[in-house]
């Protein structure tokens, strides 16, 4: 496993060694002990799966309370994977990272607590792999909007044809809820 190199100091991108020949492949996605050498000290306690078709836009997802880290990978098709900081006091307050995870490239994305998550499709469908380091609980799953200005993400596909849910559609812009967010930079941590 290699740690790639990103521009938000928290957030990391992961190649995995991929092991291959004419019967296809073997990958090892997640094991505690080399994750944390690269950094990743959370245990992860939850693994989801979700499929979706082109243009979907899930998130952008946080927790509050304990909060949750999230490992994301792509199993099938493609996705643009998104990170924002949304730590109170860091100096990259509102800012976004992106990733693209495909079934060919196989990379994992690692998204810290004090970040909120999202993705889009890009591909005619994806299937979507992510481990938690917390229970999800509805009652403290919180958002923002996929297309708030301010923080401005610049999605592979035009913003009018990304096709989010409800929740997503009616989230709050970052600015609307910064002052009740839990999360506080700390240096190199949150």
């Amino acid at each position: 496993m290699e740690r790639l190199e990103t521009k938000l100091d928290g957030p990391a991108l992961l190649a995995p060694r991929v092991i291959g020949d004419e019967r296809g492949f073997f990958c090892e996605t997640y094991r505690r002990s080399a994750f944390a050498e690269l950094g990743i000290p959370e245990e992860m306690v939850q693994d989801n799966h979700s499929r979706s078709s082109h243009g979907i836009v899930r998130g952008l997802h946080f927790q509050i309370g304990d909060g949750a880290a999230k490992l994301v990978r792509c199993a099938r098709g493609a996705i643009y994977d998104v990170v924002v900081d949304i730590r109170r006091r860091s100096p990259n307050f509102g800012q976004w990272e992106g990733f693209e995870l495909t079934e060919e490239n196989m990379r994992i994305a690692y998204c810290p607590i004090g970040f909120a998550h999202g993705f889009c499709v890009i591909s005619e469908v994806a299937d979507v792999m992510y481990k938690q380091s917390n229970y999800y609980s509805d009652a403290t799953e919180r958002g923002i909007a996929y297309n708030d200005p301010d923080v401005a993400i610049r999605w592979p596909l035009p913003t009018e044809s990304l096709r989010p849910s409800q929740r997503d559609a009616t989230a709050p812009r970052l600015s609307e809820i910064a002052d009740q967010l839990p999360f506080v930079y700390a240096g190199s941590g949150v």
